[in-house]
């Protein structure tokens, strides 16, 4: 399956790092998530009965996913009592992110939990917290330290979830009966950002594995936003104009359903459009609706679990000095038109 890239200029988010507190797992029955064998970390600070306050800061706050994993959050310190989580939305600003993270060490809060707009600064934040022995730790993207180590996490398996979601598209392709010939795959992702391009890698081996001939990939790099994507995909709809069928992911709702809008308003019929999201939050909105869509499925995500998750984690270092596991994997699933509201996606 051949492979190109379209390259545009993108704004950098430079983020924030997390480093030594640990993370605990919540049962698959409670949470969904599932943990890895327990690992060294710092020293749990624990002992602390009274009132907890916790910082999380999340870059792009805005979008579904990133709210519901704040609900998760503010859900999980009610269950404990007696906890604040004060929110933070970071945006894709770097200056911010480190400023905010300083912020919140001037505060006295007792612990920081970060979602970083980029991996590049983790190792600043980390030894920022560190050097006020406030326990920091990371969702959804991962960050190391200046020595290479990884703060614990709790989020997703990147490749994992590329898998299921090129699985799918697979699955879909050959039933819609295409070809290599009249077929382009569009994979719309933050290229700087380790998660993105796992999902994308893990979807483009799934898919390759799967369909004998593929179609070629056209990369598109964008900032992550519907907007970004949909912008970004006009100049290559129309460099291919004489395509028939596309195929569409990407690594978020986001990027997926703004190409899906890209090739719907070019005049592309959603016949033929196989979008596979990811997050499942924005491809609902046409299931909802009842239109005939391009976005034909969706991996579904639970930001609010892995709220959840991070949270307790962080109230029971804090509370109990439990040692934590280095990382909690969150499940995920596909979702479709006919059954998303069973599953639980919470449409935006």
């Amino acid at each position: 399956m051949k492979t190109t890239t379209a390259r545009h200029p993108m704004r950098r988010a430079v983020g924030v790092g997390i480093a030594a507190a640990l993370l605990v797992a919540l049962t698959a029955c409670t949470s969904g998530m599932e943990t890895t064998e327990p690992g060294a970390g710092a020293a749990s600070p624990g002992g602390s009965d009274g009132a907890l306050t916790i910082a999380f800061l999340q870059k792009q706050g805005d979008q579904q996913y990133f709210v519901d994993e704040a609900n998760g959050a503010k859900e999980a310190a009610e269950a404990a009592g007696d906890v604040t989580i004060n929110v933070v939305d970071l945006g894709t600003d770097s200056n911010k992110a480190i400023s905010e993270v300083e912020a919140a060490i001037a505060q006295g809060v007792d612990g920081i939990i970060i979602v970083v707009p980029d991996q590049q600064i983790g190792p600043r934040v980390i030894q920022l917290a560190n050097e006020a022995g406030i326990p920091i730790m990371a969702a959804d993207d991962t960050i190391s330290d200046a020595s290479g180590k990884a703060a614990p996490f709790a989020g997703f398996d990147g490749t994992s979830m590329g898998e299921k979601v090129g699985a799918e598209a697979a699955r879909l392709y050959q039933a819609a009966g295409w070809n290599a010939a009249d077929t382009r795959i569009i994979a719309a992702y933050k290229e700087d950002l380790t998660a993105c391009t796992q999902r994308v890698e893990g979807a483009a081996s799934t898919f390759s594995e799967q369909v004998k001939d593929a179609p070629q990939i056209i990369n598109v790099g964008t900032d992550n936003s519907a907007t970004d994507a949909q912008d970004k995909a006009g100049a290559i709809i129309t460099a291919n104009s004489g395509v028939k069928n596309w195929v569409v992911w990407g690594c978020n709702d986001e990027s997926e359903t703004g190409v899906v809008t890209a090739l719907q308003n070019s005049g592309v019929s959603p016949d033929n459009i196989i979008g596979v999201g990811l997050g499942a939050y924005l491809t609902c909105k046409d299931w909802k609706a009842g239109q005939v869509t391009g976005n034909k499925a969706a991996l579904f995500i639970s930001g609010v679990e892995v709220g959840k998750a991070a949270a307790s984690s962080m109230i029971d270092l804090l509370r109990d000095g439990t040692a934590l596991p280095p990382q909690s994997i969150a499940n995920t699933e596909i979702v479709d038109s006919t059954n998303w509201e069973q599953k639980g996606v919470v449409c935006t």
